[in-house]
């Protein structure tokens, strides 16, 4: 069982930064690949980012490739994403996934874990 909560949300203005983290619970965050994904109102859940366990492997959705960085410390058992340049259209709220496995994966269906989500919000 792995228990996911994430931070770093809030309100910040078009072009500007946040960082989200991400702290896992348990022995075996390592072992899991890492994502993140976000809903905005009236919208379905969509992926954002994702690395595998090592760390030497992420895939990105087109939509934030080169405006965000995901990341991970193992000895700290938290996922982050470092977000820059940000759009109105990047507004909704940002949910950590995690899964046991070796491949990652960019649908909602295939992660096990998931964090209660944060709020990001980016004004115009």
């Amino acid at each position: 069982q792995v228990q996911l909560v994430e931070s770093g949300g809030g309100l910040v203005q078009a072009g500007g930064s946040l960082r989200l983290s991400c702290a896992a619970s348990g022995r075996t965050f390592s072992s899991y690949v890492m994502g993140w994904f976000r809903q905005a109102p009236g919208k379905e859940r969509e992926f954002v980012a994702a690395m595998l366990r090592s760390g030497s492997n992420t895939y990105y959705a087109d939509s934030v490739k080169g405006r965000f960085t995901i990341s991970r410390d193992n000895a700290k058992n938290t996922v982050y994403l470092q977000m820059n340049s940000l759009r109105p259209e990047d507004t909704a709220v940002y949910y950590c996934a995690a899964r046991a496995s070796i491949a990652v994966f960019t649908t909602v269906d295939k992660y096990d874990y998931w964090g209660q989500g944060i709020q990001v919000t980016v004004s115009s």
